[in-house]
């Protein structure tokens, strides 16, 4: 399975975007599919993940202003994004989680990543 990222940009502070994530193949069998962030000089962080039965579950950072989705039949994961803040500046990268096979091996698949910028 392969993640592709995309909808990131330039937007200023208190704007929105909309990231998408397509797979290559099917994400019903993912069971935790999330977006990711890293920032200049920072760690990646989890920003918001969502499990195959649709429970969401947000950064407190995000809380309230962002909103994760997926759709099974479209094979995409999207993250709506609110009252954009400049230090919600980063690169946004896809997550997928899947645990397959007789021994529950799980794998972990990324996308390429999404800059987002946000001026104040």
């Amino acid at each position: 399975v392969q993640l592709q990222a995309s909808g990131g940009g330039l937007v200023q502070a208190g704007g929105s975007l909309r990231l998408s994530c397509a797979a290559s193949g099917s994400v019903a069998s993912m069971n935790l599919m999330g977006w990711y962030r890293q920032a200049p000089g920072k760690q990646r962080e989890l920003v918001a993940d969502i499990t195959s039965g649709g429970s969401a579950n947000y950064a407190d950072s995000v809380k309230g202003r962002f909103s994760i989705s997926r759709d099974n039949a479209k094979n995409t994961v999207d993250l709506q994004m609110n009252s954009l803040k400049p230090e919600d500046t980063a690169v946004y990268y896809c997550n997928g989680e899947e645990i397959r096979g007789r021994w529950s091996t799980k794998y972990i698949y990324w996308g390429q990543g999404t800059l987002v910028t946000v001026s104040s």
